[in-house]
């Protein structure tokens, strides 16, 4: 895959499914050209795009392979944006908006780069919602965050994935490394990073 820059990626749309079939029709389809507006830009609206973001998060399309989707996120500190990153992943699943804080889960990771600990973060976050207790977080709060070491702690405030109440949006397969962008500069201390769907 060729290198690309973090602006060549495009909004993506998912619907919040009701039935079996409505789940099979908002799966992401392959991009069209009517799907572009005069100055080629994808016109379909981000996941759950009718109310304002919980974060300082968004997902797009990346333009190469739609089936990969860019997590872009940005706060006043790197333990912010990796926050904020776990935040898109879960947002992109669900309407995490509809997630109350019931239960809790803690997660450590220890990697040997900025790169790594953010794979192994965002991992670990994914298995506990592909896995029993199929956890959901609303909130993540980074509790030891050591850069010399590239050791995180962090706990999760949730609750249980339930489809009776929580509307299912795009399944995230795996995270990877591709592109991958930790930028550790004020004032918006951004990261990037592509997730398989």
């Amino acid at each position: 895959m060729a290198e690309n820059n973090p602006d060549d990626v495009a909004a993506v749309s998912t619907e919040t499914p009701g039935t079996e079939q409505d789940e099979q029709e908002a799966k992401v389809e392959d991009v069209n050209e009517e799907d572009y507006d005069e100055d080629d830009e994808l016109v379909r609206p981000a996941p759950y795009a009718d109310r304002p973001p919980i974060g300082k998060y968004e997902c797009k399309f990346y333009l190469d392979h739609t089936a990969d989707v860019q997590l872009h996120s940005w706060g006043d500190s790197l333990k912010e944006s990796f926050e904020q990153v776990c935040l898109a992943m879960f947002d992109y699943m669900t309407d995490v908006n509809l997630v109350e804080k019931t239960m809790e889960e803690t997660i450590e990771v220890e990697a040997e780069d900025f790169n790594s600990l953010l794979y192994h973060f965002l991992d670990e976050w994914l298995f506990l919602f592909s896995a029993d207790p199929f956890f959901i977080p609303r909130e993540v709060v980074i509790e030891e965050f050591d850069l010399e070491k590239f050791k995180i702690k962090c706990r999760g405030y949730g609750e249980t994935f339930d489809l009776m109440k929580h509307p299912q949006g795009t399944e995230v397969k795996a995270i990877t490394y591709s592109n991958m962008q930790v930028h550790d500069k004020d004032p918006s201390h951004d990261i990037y990073v592509i997730i398989d769907i």
